[in-house]
């Protein structure tokens, strides 16, 4: 994620040129702008703005666009952008500067957008809890067999839940989903996964491509996946379910959707068609997916 964000926006900053330093060492510019950035994030207390207007994460409550754009506007007295997902919950605020001088040492004056505009609906926005899904008022069942209160991996209905198949989404759109060996297909039927809780998730159980995360992402009930072919896990970076896989890996997930190291982000190098499956990478590839999940 931090390596697609600077080749996207950073290196676009012509401040950030190495011959724009007197005595310049080698990525020095690639910690300047991550540390920019942080320094501005710590400016914006987005859940502050929007409380100040009583606008608060809810399950149930559903705010209009012109209350939570005029919300984020009062503190810094210039419009935002917001954007939401395809359920009409909102999941990104846009924050516009001017910069007078250089990124390093300039100043950041608030401005009002330029460019892309909001994706979300007019009414009927939903401001929903950053919290792990087992802690979100959903209907549940309590175990006969065992009497134990129930968990969001035993609850029907609940993503990533029992017995279900993984869509996949590409640019908004869900397109095919995953097949039982772990492949993206876009024609034909979907295998049937079955998620098994494995308790909380943790960084000390991350592999190797561990990001910073939020604590939300990191913290959370963890779940395991399997299909007819076998146990679920990453393999040399590609997602894998085989007979062969003898330790599955703990997922989680962020949004209702699929998350590994925290990051719902996955890759492959094209949209397959026809009788072809692309593999499933948890590196960066050209083309960007996420994984859903629907309950049988």
């Amino acid at each position: 994620f931090w390596e697609h964000e600077w080749d996207k926006h950073g290196t676009c900053i012509s401040t950030l040129e190495p011959g724009c330093y007197s005595d310049y060492t080698p990525q020095e510019e690639v910690v300047a702008y991550f540390q920019k950035t942080v320094d501005l994030f710590k400016t914006l207390d987005s859940y502050a703005f929007l409380a100040e207007a009583k606008i608060l994460p809810s399950t149930t409550a559903t705010y209009s666009a012109k209350e939570i754009e005029k919300a984020l506007a009062k503190p810094r007295k210039v419009d935002v952008t917001i954007q939401c997902n395809k359920n009409g919950e909102l999941d990104e605020i846009w924050y516009f500067y001017n910069v007078r001088g250089s990124l390093q040492s300039g100043e950041f004056v608030p401005s009002d957008p330029d460019g892309s505009k909001s994706d979300c609906p007019a009414e009927g926005i939903k401001y929903l809890p950053k919290v792990p899904i087992s802690s979100s008022p959903t209907p549940t069942t309590l175990s006969t067999a065992t009497g134990s209160p129930p968990t969001s991996t035993s609850t029907p209905g609940v993503p990533f839940s029992g017995r279900g198949t993984l869509p996949v989404t590409t640019g908004g759109q869900t397109n095919g989903c995953i097949i039982s060996g772990g492949t993206w297909y876009t024609t034909g039927t979907c295998a049937s996964f079955t998620a098994t809780a494995s308790g909380m998730l943790s960084l000390l159980s991350r592999p190797k491509h561990t990001q910073l995360l939020t604590p939300t992402n990191v913290l959370g009930e963890g779940f395991t996946l399997s299909s007819s072919k076998g146990k679920c896990a990453v393999a040399n970076d590609i997602l894998t379910c085989a007979a062969t896989v003898t330790d599955s890996i703990v997922f989680g997930t962020v949004d209702g959707k699929l998350a590994y190291n925290g990051l719902t982000s996955f890759y492959t190098e094209a949209v397959p068609t026809g009788i072809v499956q692309a593999p499933i990478a948890v590196v960066q590839k050209a083309t960007v997916v996420e994984i859903g999940w629907m309950s049988l």
